[in-house]
């Protein structure tokens, strides 16, 4: 006898970053791939992309696909942690439970101030006008 709940089949696919930019300058392409591919294995499709820097207004840019991505998880495509914390405060999917601990702790610990030591032993020429 059939079960009326539909069952979703893993297809082996998983939606995760792949990590592109330079170095000290990452830059995410949110893909779908073979689980079993490493980060630079091949893409089968690119349905965002992440930057994970900010920018002058302290913004840090995400661009999703959403019509794609609901379809690869219609199909059983599997997400990686990031991913989901993205899809969560994205508010197309509930939220993590990773968002909600960090936010929990940066309510609680005091914000941090940062004190500049002077530096002792260098002293700016006199005969410079602009200082």
């Amino acid at each position: 006898m059939a079960s009326a709940v539909p069952t979703f089949a893993k297809i082996g696919k998983v939606i995760r970053l792949n990590r592109h930019g330079c170095t000290n300058r990452p830059f995410y392409h949110i893909v779908v791939q073979k689980t079993k591919d490493n980060q630079d294995g091949p893409v089968i499709e690119q349905v965002g992309s992440f930057d994970a820097m900010p920018n002058n207004k302290n913004e840090k840019l995400v661009a999703l696909n959403f019509e794609r991505i609901q379809y690869w998880l219609s199909q059983g495509a599997g997400l990686s942690d990031p991913v989901a914390q993205l899809l969560g405060l994205s508010g197309f999917l509930p939220n993590h439970p990773r968002t909600l601990i960090q936010a929990w702790r940066n309510r609680r610990e005091p914000p941090r101030e940062r004190k500049i030591d002077p530096i002792i032993g260098i002293a700016p020429p006199l005969d410079n006008p602009k200082i």
